[in-house]
């Protein structure tokens, strides 16, 4: 492995990746699913990948996506959480995406969320 490949593997394990709220939204139903997550990107395309392959754990958010589609979805970052600055040794976010996800459910009536950790 070379230098170069060895910094770019440090830098990648290192890098803070966006981390907040999302939505996937039925919009025949109007059904909100609501993830909150370290990783957005990582969980939205595994969310949109299980559902594509039939396989997502949440039965409701499936048997919707199988009826209407991908097309038949609303698919967002509803907020991301930034990271704190003033400790750059915390880790777990995961009390304060769990209370952003609660913040942000309140938005919609018929809401389900969905395991993200």
């Amino acid at each position: 492995m070379t230098e170069r490949q060895k910094q770019l593997r440090e830098e990648y394990k290192t890098m803070k990746k966006p981390m907040g709220v999302y939505l996937f939204q039925c919009l025949a139903t109007g059904k909100a699913y609501l993830g909150a997550t370290p990783d957005l990107r990582g969980a939205m395309n595994g969310t949109r990948f299980k559902l594509d392959s039939g396989f997502h754990p949440c039965k409701n958010l499936l048997a919707d996506w199988k009826r209407y589609g991908g097309d038949g979805f609303r698919v967002e970052v509803l907020e991301e959480l930034p990271y704190d600055e003033k400790d750059g040794t915390r880790t777990d976010y995961r009390d304060d995406l769990e209370a952003l996800r609660d913040l942000l459910a309140e938005r919609y009536s018929d809401h389900e969320f969905l395991r993200t950790f």
